[in-house]
């Protein structure tokens, strides 16, 4: 069986890498390419691939966000996550929005496609190292230590890219919200993590290597 891959990346470049490496494999086929957020929502629900590969860090609304959307609207999406973005925290909200799979972009080429073939099946993948650290972060009760687990899945898609500079109206725009309700979500956000500015959200973000 062929497996329909879509690639969601904002580098031509990286999405010329993965091409020619999952070409090489007889069962995958690249039916399309997205550079953005927007695009990557727009292409997803006009070619239904088998499976997305998602990178989180696309311009727009993020990937988290259009993991949330895509999940949202179609319960049976196949999601993987390929990031350079390590941290627990954000394979933790991932997986909560709808992902099926998180994986690194330092991890050994010949994972990739070996992830894209089980979730094509249905079942799920986690970069060991990665699961590890998700276990170690439930055993040990750790969601007293990290500010940003008291944020719901919105108010994360918010901070992230809040912290990436992006404006009220900026954040609005991409996450299809008015900026009233922007504006809540940053002031919920700064009561939350006890802080006042952008800055503090931003140095928070590089104290709980969230970046």
């Amino acid at each position: 069986m062929t497996i329909r891959v879509m690639l969601a990346d904002d580098h031509a470049v990286v999405r010329a890498g993965y091409r020619f490496l999952l070409e090489q494999v007889d069962n995958i086929q690249i039916i399309a390419e997205a550079a953005d957020s927007d695009s990557a929502y727009r292409e997803y629900f006009a070619h239904q691939p088998d499976v997305l590969v998602l990178d989180l860090s696309l311009p727009g609304a993020g990937g988290l966000a259009i993991i949330r959307r895509i999940a949202a609207r179609d319960k049976n999406a196949r999601i993987l996550v390929f990031t350079m973005h390590e941290e627990v925290l954000y394979a933790q909200r991932a997986l909560e929005a709808g992902a099926k799979g998180y994986i690194s972009k330092n991890s050994d080429p010949t994972i990739l496609p070996e992830a894209i073939e089980k979730i094509a099946k249905g079942q799920s993948y986690v970069l060991e190292t990665i699961a590890q650290q998700l276990v170690l972060h439930y055993t040990r009760g750790e969601d007293g230590k990290n500010p940003m687990l008291v944020l719901t899945q919105r108010e994360f898609e918010v901070f992230c890219l809040a912290i990436r500079g992006q404006t009220i109206h900026d954040i609005a725009d991409n996450l299809h919200i008015s900026q009233k309700t922007a504006a809540n979500y940053m002031t919920q956000i700064k009561k939350k993590l006890e802080v006042n500015t952008v800055a503090e959200l931003v140095r928070l973000a590089y104290l709980y290597e969230v970046t």
